[in-house]
């Protein structure tokens, strides 16, 4: 017999597990499905654990200040550790053009909430002691930013969902979504068939091949990114530190000091590394630590404990696709975060709650036609 639902959220990782927890907060019966063996297995534990408004687009700055409220208050709120760090985000900038760019796009972030000034280079020294001086211009500064611990959110959304009677079941794959009268029926696994009028996509990189069992085709292609961590020493900074300065082989870079005194660090690779390898490289260390060592030099002495790799499903203006489909009625899209979906994720939860149950709010409508799986992707936004 077939189990039935009223949603049915594919994938839990970072955006699956705070829609899960929304539409449990409305007393929908929900159903959680993931292959992996338990919560945030993904890409989600990939992450490095900064959370950010400062972006150039409304929709991302209105949807992440509110994921950012959400991780500041979550232990006064819930209870949990979520390792919480307001360290805030620093742009430090070398070059005129990064300047122009950064301070042309304050109006519209100051305008949407943000938060956020250029700073002098003494200041950027004070957040960032040692910093390379040499040809610093200044900084943009939002100090409301800041990092949370990926496992200990996953976990954190999906104990209070369970509560709420959300249910989850691992290690299932979803091979394909059903239709019944030309619209979203329920999903097809390697165990069974489940029953729902609503079947939230959350599979991330995983999206396209979603869609396509329905007929339905996703710009999100996945690409690979490396990260790495140190080990602990005295905390000196806490601000996620982003380089837009391109090198040889990677596009930008940028680390953090956590909380347990360890620098954990990622870049953007040039030319991308579209695929799903998620194996590590040789290539990876000598590259982002050239990077770090420049920018940072007191760092060159630390010793790097692991390197990970983890994907980015990307879509071609580095935004989220968050929408109904209008092909099958019933399939609500969350995916594409672009290698963003821990800032994102608890905002877009929130909103995938708000889209079942029909309590859009104005500023919804803003953050709807930004993420429109129907809007013109040639658009690439300026600060991705």
């Amino acid at each position: 017999m077939t189990e039935r639902w009223d949603a049915i959220v594919v994938g839990a990782g970072s955006v699956g597990l705070p829609a899960a927890l929304a539409l449990g907060r409305e007393r929908l019966r929900v159903l959680v499905l993931d292959r992996h063996p338990s919560p945030g297995q993904g890409e989600n534990k990939h992450a490095i654990g900064g959370v950010r408004a400062t972006h150039s687009a409304p929709g991302k700055i209105l949807v992440c200040r509110r994921s950012l409220t959400i991780f500041a208050s979550w232990r006064d709120t819930h209870g949990d550790d979520i390792e919480w760090l307001p360290g805030g985000y620093l742009y430090p900038v070398y070059r005129e053009e990064d300047a122009r760019l950064l301070q042309g796009l304050l109006p519209l972030q100051r305008a949407y909430g943000l938060a956020i000034d250029f700073i002098g280079p003494e200041a950027v020294a004070a957040i960032v002691p040692g910093i390379c001086r040499e040809g610093l211009l200044g900084a943009t500064f939002a100090p409301g930013d800041g990092s949370i611990s990926p496992l200990r959110v996953a976990d954190a959304f999906y104990r209070h969902a369970r509560r709420l009677g959300v249910e989850f079941r691992f290690r299932e794959s979803v091979e394909r979504i059903d239709r019944e009268g030309g619209r979203a029926a329920g999903v097809t696994t390697d165990r069974g068939r489940y029953a729902a009028p609503v079947v939230i996509d959350s599979a991330g990189p995983f999206s396209a091949a979603l869609g396509r069992s329905v007929g339905v085709s996703l710009p999100v292609v996945p690409d690979s990114h490396e990260a790495g961590i140190t080990e602990p020493v005295a905390a000196f900074f806490h601000a996620m530190v982003v380089d837009m300065r391109p090198a040889p082989g990677s596009k930008n870079f940028y680390f953090y000091q956590n909380r347990h005194g360890q620098v954990v660090f990622c870049l953007t690779p040039e030319p991308p590394i579209v695929g799903t390898d998620k194996r590590e490289t040789s290539a990876f260390l000598p590259q982002v630590c050239t990077r770090l060592v420049a920018l940072v030099p007191r760092l060159k002495h630390l010793r790097v404990r692991r390197t990970w790799r983890g994907l980015y499903p990307m879509t071609p203006d580095g935004s989220p696709i968050v929408g109904w489909n209008r092909e099958v009625p019933g399939l609500l899209h969350a995916t594409g975060m672009c290698g963003q979906g821990l800032m994102l994720g608890a905002g877009v939860g929130e909103l995938v709650g708000r889209m079942v149950t029909g309590t859009l709010n104005a500023e919804d409508e803003t953050v709807l036609a930004e993420f429109s799986p129907y809007r013109d992707f040639h658009r690439v936004e300026k600060l991705k």
